[in-house]
């Protein structure tokens, strides 16, 4: 097989896009699979940590502006600590690992590696509050989680141990909480719309399917060109059953005692999974200006009698984008030819390339070429660095009207359990339908179709349920407008 045969993308997005997806993460060089063995565990390489630490950078400036701090805590958690919380025993216990040796010598309480951190900080923040003037209190940690998914695993979505933050705050009443709540969702949303170019839909999940032991759940969910929601952040209203279990107490002005209102708020690199999916072809990766390791890659094309003037001019432009922060990589390989070239930069996804030859020396301009869709640009040479910048915004644009477009066209309406079936069955995506509230209307959905409630309406948004409306799967009175999908 050739370079150009093993360089290329042989799976189709629309027809084939597990294979497809599988592909790209490993020929753009994003993962490996783990060891014989260990099924469900990545290696993640270099490219792909350096996206990751793209949205680490964001989202902890965000955090770190709005008054978090960061700390860490242990890998493994007492099992007495996580049954101090009945309920996030009972939801995760299922994909918790133990350990239970060390050496050969069998501890005397089991150590959950930790599936979340609640039952190991809550303690902790617990010691650090007394009265209310140590409130709010903000930290986070940047960690990984073990979860041994029965489920099927697929790099960056799914997998047993994957990368995340995990926030926890304490607060003096029920609504800074919730204020609490909200600024970390809309700092999730402001991850994937402003930084990785994927519209998001912003709800909360039905009853049944929050965080165990949470007042609520709310959810940013992001739509993927297959049909499937991904559940992208999650940040949770956990009213006081926390505090209670691990006696999270604060002193009032009054000098009463009570317990604090708690929040816990994640994002993992799941985010990466949605970002691969979304903005990717059948070339390979294609990643925004935003987050690329490379945002603009140089390809000289010279013959002999042209290569010291064009490499000298090439060499030139890359010093200016350097100096001006632009992230850029000379391409200067003799053993390669351009077209080659052309493709290899292609399937890692770097939005902008720009083609140097002869002539571009002579004419004192840079053909730039998007990575979208392969439209190209002449650029004047002269504040090169200023034009590559207006490119990458272009860039972004496209991105994001893209899938844009792609949500706009995939949320439907039904008014009937047999409509909401079709439906997904047919085009995937959303189904915006009214529900009573009942998870027996869901489970009948999920029974036929794989499919299951995403979100629900936040409270302080607009209801979309009408007097006299019916549930479209059991006919009794709506409640609410639930959005149906098929999820990774």
């Amino acid at each position: 097989m050739s370079d150009e045969q093993e360089l290329g993308i042989t799976e189709s997005k629309e027809y084939n896009t597990g294979e497809w997806y599988a592909e790209v993460v490993q020929k753009a060089g994003l993962a490996n699979y783990g060891p014989e063995g260990m099924s469900g565990f990545i290696v993640t390489r270099p490219r792909a940590y350096a996206l990751w630490e793209s949205i680490q950078n964001y989202l902890d400036g965000l955090f770190k502006d709005t008054g978090v701090q960061n700390a860490y805590f242990p890998l493994f958690i007492p099992e007495s600590y996580l049954e101090r919380e009945k309920e996030i025993v009972e939801g995760f216990d299922p994909e918790v690992a133990w350990v239970t040796h060390a050496g050969r010598d069998e501890l005397e309480e089991r150590l959950a590696v930790r599936p979340t951190s609640e039952s190991i900080i809550a303690p902790y923040m617990a010691q650090w509050v007394r009265s209310h003037r140590d409130l709010p209190l903000r930290v986070n940690q940047w960690a990984s989680v073990v979860r041994w998914e029965a489920t099927e695993t697929k790099p960056f979505f799914r997998t047993k141990e994957f990368l995340w933050q995990e926030g926890h705050t304490a607060h003096a009443t029920h609504d800074d909480a919730w204020d609490e709540t909200m600024t970390r969702l809309k700092q999730y949303e402001s991850v994937y719309e402003d930084l990785l170019a994927i519209p998001v839909l912003r709800g909360a999940k039905p009853e049944h399917d929050k965080f165990p032991g949470a007042h609520t759940t709310t959810t940013v969910e992001a739509l993927m060109p297959d049909g499937k929601s991904v559940q992208a952040g999650t940040s949770h209203h956990l009213g006081t059953s926390f505090a209670e279990a691990f006696d999270l107490t604060y002193t009032t002005e009054a000098e009463d005692e009570e317990p604090a209102h708690t929040t816990s708020w994640g994002l993992s690199w799941r985010s990466l999974g949605a970002l691969i999916m979304t903005h990717s072809d059948d070339q390979g990766l294609v990643l925004p200006p935003t987050v690329a390791p490379e945002q603009v890659v140089i390809v000289p094309i010279w013959q002999a009698d042209t290569q010291e003037k064009v490499l000298e001019y090439a060499e030139e432009i890359e010093a200016e984008l350097e100096e001006a922060g632009v992230r850029v990589e000379l391409d200067d390989r003799d053993e390669r030819n351009p077209g080659f070239k052309f493709n290899e930069w292609e399937l890692k996804g770097v939005p902008v390339r720009f083609e140097i030859g002869p002539n571009e020396v002579d004419d004192g301009v840079v053909t730039a070429v998007h990575r979208p869709d392969g439209e190209q640009v002449e650029l004047d040479r002269e504040n090169i660095a200023e034009a590559v910048v207006e490119q990458f915004d272009e860039v972004y644009a496209k991105l994001y009207a893209a899938a844009e477009e792609n949500l706009k066209e995939n949320v439907r309406e039904a008014s009937s359990r047999n409509e909401i079936l079709g439906t997904i069955g047919q085009h995937g995506g959303y189904v915006k339908a009214p529900w009573c509230g009942k998870e027996s209307c869901e489970e009948e959905i999920k029974e036929q179709i794989a499919a299951e409630i995403v979100m629900v309406p936040l409270d302080d948004e607009e209801s979309e349920i009408h007097d006299g409306e019916a549930c479209a799967v059991c006919g009794e009175p709506a409640e609410e407008t639930a959005y149906f999908a098929k999820s990774y």
